[in-house]
């Protein structure tokens, strides 16, 4: 097979891919607007720019990504905002980790502050937590609260994502199975590989509308990241209680936390810059509900 066939391949795979997430109603490119208090939404088409995308892609240098590989360039499209990150964070030198090994050796490099937010006790990177902290007080004094969902709102471990990951993808091959969608043998096949190789997987078998959200209407990817891809192992994600109020978004943004992540309401990013800079690292803005997330601008 030639390396140009291969490209053509895996550009094919990659335009079927966002194609379901259209159907599937998520993923890049799309608006969201709330449906429902656990961060579903419906989802609406939005405009990226290419000169966006250019000079986001010049933001990635440091960043090992293998372009040809769908899997990483959705995830790439989806969380990619957080390899632009300024303000002293360090974004994580890969788009895909594949082993706890390689996660908990990069974790260790990085200066991370742990306290106690409300009622829960949460890791971050430490120039996120200082922003966090700030963003807290600024609240505190509105009369508002600022404070983690769950106590892993924040730092995740790899096994962590693979648990999340497995939580959608087991009941799906069981209920595939049950409809005579997928053999015994091919759920088995599937259930015996690597974390990171189920990814792709997945998705080939939802090009064929074998979803594995967990109501098997939508790509796994609209409720939960693949394996070893998730924002919270860098450090600067938080997932906070209170994010339907508008005030309480608005704190966040001044202490340089934004919403990045179209499909998980709740899910605020540590960006580290004034959002007057997102754009010029190659972020565009979306709005929908009255909300705000800035995304990668392909």
């Amino acid at each position: 097979m030639t390396g140009t066939s291969n490209s053509q391949r895996s550009a094919a795979l990659l335009a079927a891919i966002f194609v379901a997430m259209a159907v599937a109603g998520c993923g890049p490119g799309l608006a969201s607007a709330p449906a429902g208090g656990n961060g579903a939404q419906t989802q609406e088409p939005v405009s990226l720019t290419a000169t966006g995308s250019a000079r986001f892609s010049d933001m990635l240098t440091s960043v090992a990504i293998d372009r040809n590989d769908p899997v990483q360039m959705r995830v790439l499209a989806d969380y990619g905002a957080m390899f632009v990150a300024g303000g002293g964070a360090v974004p994580p030198p890969t788009v895909l980790f594949t082993s706890d090994a390689e996660v908990s050796g990069w974790q260790a490099t990085v200066d991370v502050s742990r306290e106690t937010v409300g009622r829960f006790s949460i890791e971050l990177q430490k120039p996120a937590m200082v922003a966090l902290r700030a963003a807290v007080a600024e609240a505190s004094a509105a009369g508002l609260s600022i404070t983690p969902r769950g106590s892993d709102a924040a730092r995740r471990s790899y096994a962590e994502t693979v648990s999340l990951w497995k939580s959608r993808v087991d009941p799906a091959l069981r209920h595939w199975v049950a409809a005579k969608r997928i053999t015994q043998a091919d759920a088995a096949r599937i259930r015996a590989l690597a974390p990171h190789e189920q990814v792709p997987e997945v998705l080939e078998l939802e090009k064929k509308g074998i979803w594995f959200s967990t109501d098997f209407s939508k790509s796994i990817l609209y409720s939960v990241a693949a394996p070893g891809t998730s924002q919270h192992l860098s450090m600067l994600a938080l997932d906070v209680a209170e994010f339907e109020n508008a005030r309480v978004r608005a704190i966040l943004g001044h202490h340089g936390w934004f919403q990045t992540v179209q499909s998980d309401l709740p899910h605020f990013t540590y960006l580290g810059v004034d959002e007057s800079e997102l754009p010029g690292r190659g972020l565009k803005s979306v709005t929908s509900s009255g909300r705000v997330f800035w995304v990668p601008a392909f």
